[in-house]
């Protein structure tokens, strides 16, 4: 029996000495506030956030124990951003990840001392005023870009090889959107060089989506091609579903689309762009400034077919193209 009571006396004060050893450890670990605003929604088709969270993981971060992540959705109301930026700033965070072009403006007008990482861009950011450079972007934001120059001869090639009698090709995008300006550009000369003739629809809400429906039905174009922007890949199943009905193959920037129901997409991989997001914000976390990380262009481009949508519209997609496919929807 005085042998037992000595072991745990013991034992009580082992227990005592190592328990502050072990809260003081715990305390030294810090969770940081990573604010997450987006245009979207957090419904489970949206895979940004998810994409972002394995980033975190592959960095070393764990949700709930080293890092805690403040949701915003604006659930495709742009306007709403403002005010959801503004919460963020003020919780406070010690980043914000952004995803979507509006997301981005809307929290580099919220704060200048928060460092921002911008995602999921369909804008050339120098261009629309959000970075001074790629290189040196300058201010509190940094980010991806995911745009990239020459790609739409390419794009209208695998069209052309598609729907080879094809001559007017009806162009959506958000006039809204300075990248789709230029987008809109850039397949306008590609077109060209190809004897293809364009027409451009502008789509900003559901209201002038329903005009582009009436302005593609009156022209009727023997192709349709999309601009990359936030309110496009938010409609992107109905224009799917709505080119499909009318028998209209769709060209598409990336692959989001392309499982929505669209013809085929050539264009950079966001998932991994929002991985490598991570990257940025494990940099500004451990004390790397925004101005000082240069914004990244894609690198890495997919070639991704819809074999349901081929077989629907009726078209036998050639050999050569569906082996060189990097993603096959089936």
């Amino acid at each position: 029996m005085r042998r037992r009571s000595a072991i745990c006396i013991t034992a009580v004060i082992l227990s005592l000495l190592v328990a502050p050893c072990t809260a003081t450890a715990a305390s030294a670990t810090k969770a940081f506030r990573i604010g997450w605003l987006g245009q979207g929604s957090p419904a489970p088709s949206n895979r940004d956030a998810g994409d972002f969270e394995q980033g975190l993981r592959d960095v070393g971060y764990t949700k709930g124990q080293n890092v805690v992540i403040e949701y915003r959705y604006a659930d495709g109301n742009v306007e709403r951003l403002a005010l959801l930026a503004t919460e963020l700033v003020r919780l406070p965070v010690d980043v914000i990840v952004t995803s979507g072009e509006q997301a981005a403006f809307a929290a580099k007008r919220a704060t200048r001392d928060i460092p921002i990482v911008a995602t999921d861009l369909g804008l050339d950011p120098v261009k629309a005023g959000l970075v001074a450079s790629l290189g040196r972007p300058g201010g509190n934001i940094t980010g991806l870009a995911t745009l990239s120059d020459d790609l739409w001869p390419k794009r209208l090639g695998l069209l052309k090889e598609v729907t080879p009698r094809a001559s007017r090709l009806a162009v959506l995008g958000n006039p809204a959107n300075s990248s789709n300006a230029s987008c809109f550009e850039e397949i306008k000369a590609a077109a060209s060089a190809t004897g293809l003739r364009t027409r451009f629809l502008g789509v900003s809400d559901e209201k002038t989506l329903a005009e582009a429906f009436a302005g593609i039905l009156n022209e009727r174009p023997e192709g349709l091609v999309i601009c990359w922007d936030s309110v496009t890949l938010v409609h992107a199943k109905a224009i799917a579903d709505f080119a499909l009905k009318q028998r209209l193959p769709t060209l598409a920037p990336l692959k989001e689309y392309v499982e929505a129901g669209a013809l085929l997409s050539f264009g950079a991989r966001l998932p991994a762009q929002r991985r490598r997001t991570a990257y940025y914000v494990d940099k500004i976390l451990k004390g790397a400034k925004p101005a000082d990380l240069p914004v990244e262009r894609p690198t890495l481009f997919e070639l991704v077919v819809n074999l349901p949508t081929a077989k629907a519209l009726g078209l036998a997609l050639p050999a050569a193209l569906v082996v060189l496919a990097d993603v096959i929807v089936e």
